[in-house]
Formats: C-alpha cells, sequence, structure tokens
C-alpha cells in the first residue's frame, strides 16, 4: 500500500480542499467539470435517419461544383433550392430523385461522367430493357454514375456515341439553334447525282419542313456513293429522311466526329473517358 493511499483511510480529505494537488482523486463526483456547448436543434430537423437521404450540403458537394463548408455557406445566402423551393436550412436532407438547384442549374448528386463509345452492329441505342443487346451493356462497367446516352444511332449504325450525366452537355445536343456538329460517313446503294448533292447542300422541304444540314461532300478517293455528312441533330433519322425522299438506299452510317472527338485510338465496340481538356472543348461548342 503506497502512502497516498494510507492518507485517504486515515480520513484525510481527498479532492476540493486537501491543499494538496498530489492527493487529488477523481472519484466521481468531484471530478473537474467540462464546460459543453449545447445547440438547440430545431424540431424541424429532428428527423428519422432514412437510408435514402443525404444532407443537402454533401449532395452538392458529391456533384463537385464545391466543398461542404462552401455549400453551406450558399444554402445559407438563398442560393440552393429543393423542389421550387429556396432552403436555408442547416442539416436539411434531400432524396437523391430531389430537383435540386444552385444558383438555377440542376445539380447532380453523382460526380459527372464522360464516356464515348465507339458502337458496333446489332446494338439498340436506349436505356430501356427487353430491348435486346443495347449501347448500356458496352459501357456497364465504364463508371459507376448514371449515364445515358446523348443522341440515337440506329441499331444496324455505327460509330461514336456520348455518355454523360451532366445536362448542361445533354442540352447542348439538343439546343434547336446551336446543337452539336456530328460528322457521319455515309455510304448509299448507287451514286450520289450531282443535282442531289446540290439540293440536299442547299436545303429542301420535306412535307412542309426545311431539311438541312451544317456540311457534305464526297469522300476523298471514294466513290460517288460515300458521302460525308455534318449535321447537328441528336440522331440520325434526319439522314434517313434525307436519302428516303431522294430515293436512295443507306447500306453504311457511321458516326465519325462529335465535335472535336474522333474514333483514334477506340476500337469498335470500345469505349474511353474524356479527358478533361476534351470535356473543355466540349463545353465550348
Amino acid at each position: 500500500m503506497n502512502k497516498q493511499q494510507g492518507s485517504n483511510k486515515k480520513g484525510k480529505a481527498s479532492g476540493r480542499g486537501s491543499g494538496n494537488s498530489r492527493n487529488t482523486s477523481y472519484a466521481r463526483g468531484n471530478a473537474p467539470i467540462k464546460k459543453q456547448v449545447v445547440t438547440s436543434t430545431p424540431k424541424s430537423e429532428v428527423k428519422k435517419s432514412n437510408p435514402g437521404e443525404i444532407r443537402l450540403n454533401k449532395y452538392i458537394a458529391n456533384s463537385g461544383i464545391c466543398s461542404r463548408r462552401d455549400a453551406d455557406m450558399h444554402i445559407a445566402t438563398g442560393l440552393v433550392s429543393v423542389n421550387g423551393k429556396i432552403v436555408v436550412e442547416m442539416g436539411y436532407k434531400v432524396k437523391l430523385d430531389d430537383e435540386v438547384r444552385f444558383d438555377g442549374s440542376r445539380v447532380n448528386p453523382e460526380k459527372k461522367a464522360y464516356v464515348l463509345l465507339n458502337k458496333p452492329k446489332g446494338f439498340a441505342t436506349t436505356t430501356s430493357e427487353g430491348k435486346g443487346r443495347t449501347v448500356m451493356d458496352l459501357v456497364a462497367n465504364a463508371t459507376s454514375s448514371k449515364i445515358k446516352p446523348i443522341g440515337r444511332l440506329g441499331r444496324n449504325s455505327l460509330g461514336l456515341i456520348l455518355f454523360t450525366n451532366d445536362e448542361d452537355i445533354a442540352k447542348k445536343f439538343t439546343n434547336s439553334k446551336n446543337g452539336v456538329p456530328r460528322l457521319f460517313h455515309i455510304e448509299l446503294n448507287k451514286n450520289l447525282k450531282h443535282e442531289d448533292f446540290t439540293k440536299i447542300k442547299e436545303g429542301f422541304k420535306v412535307e412542309g419542313k426545311l431539311v438541312a444540314v451544317e456540311e457534305i461532300s464526297y469522300i476523298d478517293k471514294g466513290s460517288k456513293k460515300e458521302i460525308g455528312l455534318k449535321v447537328k441533330n441528336t440522331g440520325s433519322t434526319i439522314i434517313r429522311t434525307i436519302f428516303d425522299y431522294l430515293k436512295y438506299d443507306i447500306e453504311k452510317i457511321d458516326c465519325v466526329s462529335i465535335g472535336q472527338l474522333t474514333k483514334k485510338d477506340i476500337p469498335r465496340g470500345h469505349w474511353k473517358h474524356l479527358t478533361e481538356q476534351e470535356v473543355i472543348s466540349l463545353k465550348m461548342l
């Protein structure tokens, strides 16, 4: 038994009032009291835990817009809305399918992904199930983000398709005034006549609607059956409209470029992630 234990047994006071810091005992009841900061939580913030919900600041941070701390600042200043209503409440929770907007633009809680596929024949451009083999099967392991194809190619068409979850990029493709140029290599069942070439170049009406392309050319060192056609439409329907009207059969449609994106180093049936510079170039179109 040491001296300190012996002094306690003799009735010497321990803890406060002993006058000796060495004999201070932190027995229950006389331990130092730590100051605690207690913050009251509004009833509106007291919610049952739901695995399908995350804090609004994390939702915004996951999108890559800013950090969670900065997200709190933007929320507090009224720059964030959820399902059409401004939210300034700290700790507010949202569901992944809620419509969250930051400064007017839709926020995606997933990391933005950009995947470029060189599509082979026999795959439908759709996200729907029950359609046989689809392009989604080809990019299934590309990313965990929920990407979807932008633009369409027929099941038997070939070439480039861009997949992304970036709504701003998707809007560029569907913008009726600007759009994103896509270059197609087309093979017909017969030579394209000069008068038909001119008609396509100048634009013409089909059922009262103007059909126009950006550019048209014969393929270098190819026959007059091979055409280069640049359009800004999201699908290849316009191409079939043109040649059906002019009485040509299309034997091959191959999308060889989207904006400045090409098939270089992407074998048929393979995909790649866009580089940072390629994403910047696409956004600048």
